[in-house]
């Protein structure tokens, strides 16, 4: 009788390891990549927002925000953590 209960636990302890190793870690790591883009960026990087908008950062401030240059004579400020991507100067000539 009491290896059969430890046999029907088996499924599910299956089944939160794939989830771990499927769902869980890799968005754990996106978060930290994240995380650590967010950390080092500097003037003149090129950046994406989250809602799309393609600037170029001017100034860094203390209470997480940037201003970002979008256009001539045009700046905005930001919240560091809605920057999704940061481009590469390649990328951009293309």
């Amino acid at each position: 009788m009491n290896g059969s209960g430890i046999a029907q636990f088996i499924p599910l302890i299956l089944i939160f390891v794939i989830f771990y190793f499927f769902l869980i870690r890799p968005q754990q790591k996106r978060v930290k990549d994240h995380k650590l883009m967010v950390e080092n960026l500097k003037r003149g990087d090129e950046i994406i927002t989250s809602g799309g908008i393609i600037g170029t950062i001017e100034k860094i401030m203390e209470d997480d925000r940037i201003e970002v240059i979008i256009s001539d004579n045009v700046k905005v400020q930001i919240i560091r953590s809605t920057i999704t991507s940061l481009l590469k100067k390649e990328e951009i000539k293309k």
